[in-house]
């Protein structure tokens, strides 16, 4: 899993988040850096209430937090998700010699990036695309 900066760092860059079941995200600056939540049925949902979008923290007595506003949590994304995000641009992962390296293609230009896991590798190249999509406006 990425942590919290990492995710950070893809929020600040752009990266939207479409709230679904199954998907991780932390509350940053609330004194729960540390807790790392997932969207389910049971106890924590997306619910739309006429201030905007909100993630709904249902029977929670551990703390004092019936919902926060999905621009106050990071979402983590999984490996495959990265992956996915990564688009037609994702040509392979591999093992490097330092952990892991993924390699892109983007507009006919082959860039390898590597970190010590998946994730973080997947993110890392992930960040460079949202930073070229922001120069070129596209």
């Amino acid at each position: 899993m990425i942590d919290v900066q990492l995710a950070q760092r893809l929020k600040t860059a752009g990266l939207a988040w479409k709230p679904a079941l199954g998907d991780r995200f932390a509350i940053p600056d609330r004194d729960l850096d540390e807790e790392v939540f997932v969207l389910s049925n049971m106890t924590v949902e997306v619910h739309t209430v006429p201030e905007g979008r909100v993630i709904g923290f249902n029977g929670t007595t551990e703390w004092a937090l019936d919902d926060v506003e999905i621009d106050e949590t990071v979402w983590l994304p999984r490996e495959d998700q990265l992956r996915e995000l990564l688009g037609g641009t994702f040509r392979e992962l591999r093992r490097g010699t330092t952990g892991f390296e993924v390699r892109i293609d983007l507009l006919g230009e082959e860039r390898v990036f590597a970190a010590a896991s998946a994730e973080e590798t997947y993110a890392t190249a992930l960040l460079h695309l949202l930073a070229a999509a922001g120069v070129t406006g596209e």
